[in-house]
């Protein structure tokens, strides 16, 4: 839409305050509210706010940046209705003093990503699926699942009606919902929406999140994004679809209905880039101490650096598709979590992505065996490497690749290790409840 044009749906809309959105390093929406009558000039001139207060931004003697609305992102929220009117939202872009982009702006290191692919003649497109717990607040905020649910359940799952008005809530933010269903534990849903551009489907992802934990506080309960909550049970990971479009055809640069997985050189090359980089991206994929709780065998998450076509423990598989859909070849990365900053997440996986293609990387052999079944020895025979298993070992191999430091920049590169590594002390000189039932009496 053109400026004019938005200002007349918001004017019919009956909205009188905008929310300007924006992430911060961790993935998480901050916002600035302003009353509608400033929108005209915001659009043309942006609207100040302090960078040192948010985390991963400007340090306090140099706090001045300005947010930029995406004129594109307009939507009523649906739940903030008075009788003052209506409020709105964009998500901004953050900007220097200067008038440049914000280096440090999540969404502008994607845009990059996305500037250099095009320049060699894609687009990338990505579909998360994003899974995550409810948990009731009676007693506080606990892992208590909402229900006793399972998979697909239907008559037990007592969230039906709540993903519903969810998927309503979505909808009315221009995000087209294609399905909804019960996870694997108690209290875990997935909600999943079209497949786009990146850039849209990284918006759409963060609107999620926001869009969840709001509809579930007004049920008074609590939505967590959190990757393994609850012990000994399944965790919440965030499987992400991609797959890269010719610019001058339009057509899936994936796709060659010739090979036996219908698969691409460009796909194949694509594949490569991303297992050969896999070890430098978890600390962008898989970001938190709690992350790699959930990364362990016997939980359908993967460990191991490989790639399948129905090989559920593989890091990469190729999703079947419709016959005669060449459009709908993709290639599913699994280790990702949907606590990631995801901006960040798709920059690195789309750059992993193109140095394969740029190298002209070959594949691995495809692996269609169950790994979580083999030994130790067997593993090793064949070579197969595994991923980090916890953060400090994910930010060692973050320090190590010159791809994802590069995509991430020197500024962030620099502020998201120092955030990462303080989150890891803090949790290393933690006395945990397992180690004194395991260890107070024995020693």
């Amino acid at each position: 839409m053109e400026t004019q044009e938005v200002l007349k749906k918001i004017a019919k809309d009956d909205v009188k305050f905008i929310q300007l959105q924006f992430t911060d390093l961790y993935g998480t929406v901050k916002s600035l509210t302003i009353p509608v009558k400033q929108l005209p000039d915001t659009f043309e001139n942006g609207v100040w706010f302090d960078g040192s207060s948010i985390l991963g931004f400007s340090r306090i003697c140099e706090s001045d940046m300005y947010l930029k609305p995406d004129i594109t992102t307009y939507a009523v929220i649906p739940w903030l209705h008075s009788e003052y009117g209506n409020t709105a939202r964009f998500i901004c872009d953050v900007y220097n003093p200067d008038g440049k982009p914000f280096e440090g702006d999540p969404r502008f290191i994607l845009k990059k990503a996305i500037a250099e692919a095009k320049k060699v003649g894609f687009t990338f497109n990505t579909g998360p699926e994003m899974e995550f717990f409810l948990f009731k607040t009676d007693n506080g905020l606990s892992p208590l699942p909402h229900d006793t649910a399972s998979y697909f359940d239907l008559t037990t799952d007592e969230a039906y009606d709540i993903r519903r008005e969810m998927s309503v809530a979505l909808e009315q933010f221009g995000i087209e919902i294609e399905t909804t269903h019960h996870e694997v534990a108690s209290g875990q849903h997935e909600i999943s929406f079209k497949y786009g551009d990146v850039l849209t489907t990284a918006d759409n992802a963060i609107t999620l999140r926001f869009v969840v934990k709001a509809i579930a506080q007004k049920h008074n309960l609590h939505a967590t994004f959190m990757p393994k909550p609850i012990a000994n049970v399944n965790g919440s990971g965030m499987h992400v679809h991609q797959s890269l479009f010719n610019v001058k055809t339009g057509k899936n640069a994936f796709y060659d209905e010739k090979d036996e997985y219908k698969l691409s050189k460009t796909a194949y090359s694509f594949i490569s880039g991303q297992l050969a980089h896999i070890k430098g991206m978890c600390a962008v994929l898989s970001p938190t101490v709690n992350s790699y709780k959930r990364l362990v065998p016997g939980y359908e998450a993967p460990v191991y650096i490989c790639w399948g076509r129905i090989n559920r423990s593989a890091l990469i598989r190729v999703p079947s598709s419709f016959k005669g859909n060449p459009q709908s070849t993709r290639v599913e990365l699994r280790s990702s979590d949907p606590s990631c900053n995801i901006y960040l997440a798709f920059a690195v996986m789309l750059k992993a992505g193109l140095e394969g293609i740029k190298k002209n990387l070959k594949p691995i052999k495809p692996l269609e065996e169950d790994l979580y079944l083999f030994s130790d020895e067997k593993l090793k025979d064949m070579e197969i490497d595994m991923i980090p298993h916890n953060l400090w070992q994910a930010l060692r191999e973050l320090r190590k690749d010159e791809v994802i430091k590069n995509t991430l920049g020197v500024h962030t590169l620099q502020k998201y290790i120092e955030a990462k590594t303080k989150e890891w002390d803090e949790y290393s000189i933690q006395v945990t409840q397992w180690e004194i039932d395991k260890y107070l009496g024995i020693y």
